[in-house]
């Protein structure tokens, strides 16, 4: 594989992981729709799954969500958000999260060199597949965790005056 394509991946991973490290220290504005609004960007990789060229059984395709709805797990286990002294919500600081997020990419760099052999147009919407199945219920998972929280009441403390 070309090394422009890891170029990027690590660009990309760098800046996912700055903004969830900034994240943690700023409060989540707004009733949580940011938190969805990200897979607005997915929908242009639908094109490459729905591609007429690229060619696999029904059996690559469940297989590559299947794949992608095991990532999603540690994603969604580790993403959490907190209610802090300010009565802000913000996401929690997870160290775990850091780490299941470089161990997906990885995995799917793996799944990227093992799908070699196949032609691009398969390979592509394979690959897209894996990603749409852990990014979309990742993010959805994270917008009921969050709506829950936003739903709730803070803790304020009334001091009754006699």
């Amino acid at each position: 594989m070309d090394s422009s394509v890891y170029s990027i991946a690590i660009l990309v991973t760098l800046l996912v992981i700055w903004r969830r490290t900034r994240g943690m220290f700023r409060p989540i504005r707004g009733d949580g729709r940011r938190l969805i609004m990200p897979l607005l960007f997915l929908i242009p990789s639908l094109f490459l799954i729905l591609n007429p060229k690229a060619h696999a059984p029904a059996w690559e395709w469940s297989t590559a969500m299947a794949i992608g709805l095991l990532l999603s797990l540690p994603l969604i286990f580790t993403t959490n958000y907190e209610r802090r002294d300010d009565q802000q919500i913000y996401a929690v600081k997870n160290i775990g999260f850091f780490i299941s997020f470089i161990g997906v990419l990885a995995i799917r760099f793996l799944l990227r060199d093992y799908l070699s052999g196949m032609d691009p147009e398969t390979m592509a919407a394979l690959i897209m597949t894996v990603l749409l199945g852990y990014v979309i219920p990742w993010r959805i998972v994270s917008y009921l965790k969050f709506r829950k929280l936003y739903l709730s009441k803070p803790n304020l403390f009334y001091f009754e005056s006699k």
